[in-house]
């Protein structure tokens, strides 16, 4: 069952939390932005990304707020110096990150308030936080308003000029180490999640040769009980649909045949499950060789 909900008839409010709950987790950019007086605004948005490689652009969203219909400082900033430093939020930082969330009057410098430390940028006026281990030097190249209404976004487009990335975090080949940069992700209401080694995995990306796709599964695969639809989609992300390796050799797989030789129902499950288990280990060639074995 599922509960259907028209958004445009429930509250601003009750569809923001729907959405904020189930468009997750999102990324975070930590913005640090300057008025035409050179006061500066630091402040943490959810709704960001990078939409674009060549040119470099990543958008965030500034909602008007729900409560009074009122902008931000940042919009306010950007449309009066159309310049940003887009700092990425990692663990250690996220509890100083969300203090900056407070609503400080305009004159508040965010930076003395949370602890962070400005670090001068070099192209561009709002200085970077100096705690963040990735920071963009970033030009504003449009403010697209989504409404006028209360929730309403305010997209900001920003091209990359220019990135400072902490040595610490870089692999042996000058790139970003993603076991070593915690991100932080927002999630609905006070949730957040941290990314670490703990928690991440690989996908095999299909790039020039093609999947055989879940059609050229057989019926006995495709069917399982056991295997879920992500094993499927590991075994059907082969470019070529595998044949029976004489030379394959595996005691497990022997054993299965010599104790459940009698009950071929028994001796399929037990195959599925042997398969089920390389396929979360990654060895996919394996696993095929594993559910051949009652073709």
């Amino acid at each position: 069952m599922f509960k259907t909900i028209n958004l445009k008839e429930a509250g601003s409010k009750e569809f923001q939390n729907l959405l904020k709950h189930a468009i997750a987790p999102r990324p975070i950019c930590f913005a640090s932005t300057v008025d035409k007086e050179g006061n500066v605004n630091l402040s943490p948005f959810s709704y960001f990304n990078l939409f674009s490689g060549n040119p470099p652009v990543v958008i965030f969203s500034v909602l008007r707020k729900v409560r009074n219909n009122t902008t931000k400082h940042t919009l306010e900033n950007v449309l009066e110096v159309p310049e940003v430093a887009i700092n990425i939020v990692d663990y250690k930082m996220v509890q100083q990150v969300s203090l900056s969330s407070c609503e400080f009057p305009k004159e508040t410098d965010e930076f003395i308030k949370t602890g962070f430390t400005k670090e001068p940028s070099l192209t561009i006026k709002p200085p970077r936080v100096k705690e963040s281990p990735v920071q963009m030097e970033c030009k504003v190249l449009e403010v697209k308003s989504l409404g006028t209404e209360g929730g309403a976004g305010q997209l900001i487009i920003c091209e990359v000029m220019m990135m400072h990335i902490d040595e610490n975090i870089l692999d042996e080949n000058g790139g970003i180490d993603q076991l070593k940069l915690h991100h932080v992700a927002r999630l609905g209401g006070n949730w957040y999640a941290k990314i670490s080694a703990e928690n991440l995995f690989e996908v095999e990306k299909p790039n020039v040769e093609l999947g055989i796709g879940f059609d050229q599964l057989p019926e006995s695969i495709k069917n399982s009980k056991i295997l879920t639809g992500n094993h499927l989609g590991q075994l059907a992300n082969v470019h070529e649909t595998p044949v029976i390796n004489p030379a394959f050799e595996d005691n497990r797989l022997k054993n299965i045949f010599q104790y459940f030789s009698t009950d071929p129902v028994e001796m399929e499950r037990e195959l599925h499950l042997y398969a089920r288990e390389l396929l979360d280990e990654g060895k996919v060639e394996d696993a095929w060789q594993v559910l051949l074995a009652l073709a």
